[in-house]
């Protein structure tokens, strides 16, 4: 585990140490299909994949939310960096709704910032840039109805743009993760 990870771990548990844990989400009408209706407010864990890191979720509305992130993001071709995120989501349907878990799918837009170093490339120098990025973030979420948890696994379309002397100025990519967030 890198150092990055383990600071990111331990500032996580030490969240969860000092806060309550007698939060409660409101209760929230249950039919099969309907359009989710958020029950809680502001939620912040970690995020495991790419990006690995800490991560938030704010909803402005009962079906809209801002998720952010800042975290590490590894390349399988030997880049990596500091990464930070900002999506839009909507929830415009429950997949399931059961007493115990909600299942809503969300989507959105959004944009990254990675400071890049890139360790690749044969025989060539070490090479550090800077890339701006377009996100469309899809996925689902287990929000739980009586403790103040979620789980999310989404996949993220990205278009990165790179400045500098970098070898590509333009890459497409997908990046997978999942995590889980404590609502306070």
């Amino acid at each position: 585990m890198t150092r990055t990870s383990l600071l990111t771990a331990l500032a996580l548990a030490v969240t969860l140490a000092v806060v309550p844990h007698d939060a409660e989400a409101r209760p929230r009408p249950q039919a099969l299909g309907r359009s989710f209706e958020a029950n809680k407010t502001f939620g912040l864990g970690l995020e495991f994949g790419a990006p690995f890191g800490l991560t938030g979720k704010y909803f402005l509305s009962q079906d809209r939310a801002l998720q952010f992130g800042v975290g590490t993001l590894y390349h399988w071709r030997d880049r990596d960096g500091l990464n930070v995120y900002l999506d839009y989501l909507f929830h415009p349907v429950s997949l399931v709704s059961t007493p115990s878990f909600e299942l809503p799918l969300y989507f959105g837009f959004g944009g990254r910032v990675w400071d890049v170093d890139d360790y690749s490339r044969g025989n060539e120098r070490y090479r550090d840039t800077f890339g701006l990025g377009l996100r469309v973030p899809v996925g689902i979420a287990f929000d739980f109805t009586k403790v103040p948890l979620d789980i999310f696994i989404q996949l993220a379309f990205v278009l990165d743009f790179y400045t500098g002397d970098y070898y590509r100025t333009v890459y497409g990519d997908v990046n997978g993760s999942a995590g889980i967030r404590y609502w306070f």
